[in-house]
């Protein structure tokens, strides 16, 4: 047989399937997501009952979010519209200090990382207490 091009035509034959099967496959897809559209409300109710996408802070991040809230803080120490955000991030980590989730996570760097105090400087000595006591009283599986 003649090639096309420089190939073979069992080869044209197999690439002309396999586009013809993709293609058929992103149109299914397509028709799917757009005119069926089954999934879209079934993953915002996910993510609308998802405490950590609403109002809840887990612990590395509330650690990286409290430094870039002191940094925030220390650059505009006149700004009285920053500092009252500032405030607010502050009150909002120390509420989720007292979650269960930061004993779980304060008790494995306790044992992981071999700290004996992992120091969360945005945090009151109130609340560094309570959660030092829960991370100890934290049964570990």
């Amino acid at each position: 047989m003649d090639s096309v091009f420089g190939i073979q035509p069992t080869y044209l034959g197999l690439i002309g399937i396999g586009l013809g099967v993709l293609s058929i496959v992103l149109i299914i897809g397509w028709v799917y997501d757009v005119t069926f559209g089954l999934w879209r409300e079934h993953l915002t109710i996910v993510q609308e009952r998802n405490p950590f996408t609403t109002y809840k802070v887990n612990a590395p991040f509330g650690m990286l979010l409290a430094q870039t809230n002191t940094i925030l803080r220390k650059m505009s120490d006149d700004d009285e519209e920053i500092q009252r955000h500032c405030d607010f991030v502050d009150r909002w980590l120390e509420w989720n200090s007292e979650q269960e989730i930061w004993a779980r996570t304060m008790s494995s760097w306790k044992e992981i990382v071999g700290e004996e105090d992992p120091f969360l400087y945005h945090l009151s000595e109130e609340a560094r207490t309570k959660l030092e006591t829960a991370a100890e009283e934290m049964q570990d599986f």
